[in-house]
């Protein structure tokens, strides 16, 4: 592994039944960078996301963050699986922002922010709430602490699950296509909350059709299609340049 790399994919591969979903995905992001996954439905994007925070076990290869295996601990050659405990323990780590929210809909909008660091942390309950406080600030959200989620937008809905994100302190945020579930006057609203974490360094991979968000805020834009990353460079390679011929006709359909 690295020294270098906050996020190490390597020959990582995932196959449901008889369909190889993931064929052999080699792929470095750097600590504080922003990498967008592009690519048609079905061409592995969410599933790799969800291997790099083991929410979908690999089949072979092995995924790091900031420098420990995911999901698994090497003794010689060989690699064991860890127990659910460490795996959650992992995943506090690792912020994960769904396409549909997946808030508790049984909880206010501070009370699911402050879930998880009281649950999976174990933090002071004072100290947790004044941080969720300072993040719904931070996402636009600080008049709603005490509105149900049935109550908000699909744009704010989507604005507090990452609000819940950041309040884990992870290393790395996955998004999953955070905006297609959106009406799309909502988009903006979210992708400017995005874009607003990338100013300030945070390591993210995220997984999205709005190409330019990856034009404006990507250091690495990545291309995949069945299973294997064809291309992937800085957003001008990749976006203004593409040397594949699939890439190309790919963007060709959404641009």
């Amino acid at each position: 592994m690295s020294a270098s790399a906050m996020v190490e994919v390597k020959s990582v591969r995932k196959s449901f039944g008889p369909l190889e979903v993931l064929r052999g995905i080699d792929l470095d992001v750097q600590a504080g960078e922003v990498t967008v996954v592009l690519g048609p439905s079905g061409s592995g994007k969410s599933t790799l996301l969800r291997t790099i925070n083991h929410l979908e076990k690999v089949d072979s290869g092995w995924i790091s963050v900031d420098g420990s295996l995911v999901g698994y601990r090497r003794s010689g050659d060989k690699l064991y699986e860890l127990r659910e405990r460490e795996v959650l323990r992992q995943r506090t780590q690792i912020g994960f922002v769904f396409q549909n929210f997946n808030l508790f809909p049984h909880l206010t909008v501070l009370e699911n922010v402050t879930e998880a660091p009281l649950s999976a942390l174990k933090r002071p309950r004072d100290q947790v709430a004044a941080t969720a406080r300072r993040l719904l600030d931070r996402v636009g959200l600080a008049d709603k602490a005490d509105a149900y989620p049935k109550q908000l937008s699909g744009g704010q809905q989507q604005r507090v699950a990452i609000a819940r994100a950041l309040a884990l302190e992870p290393k790395l945020l996955l998004f999953d296509e955070p905006t297609s579930a959106l009406d799309p006057e909502l988009v903006g609203e979210v992708l400017d909350v995005i874009k607003d974490l990338a100013h300030q360094g945070t390591t993210m991979i995220v997984v999205t059709h709005e190409i330019g968000f990856a034009r404006e805020v990507a250091d690495t834009v990545v291309f995949m299609d069945e299973g294997r990353i064809v291309e992937r460079g800085t957003p001008a390679e990749v976006l203004d340049a593409p040397r594949e011929e699939r890439t190309r006709a790919f963007l060709s359909k959404v641009l």
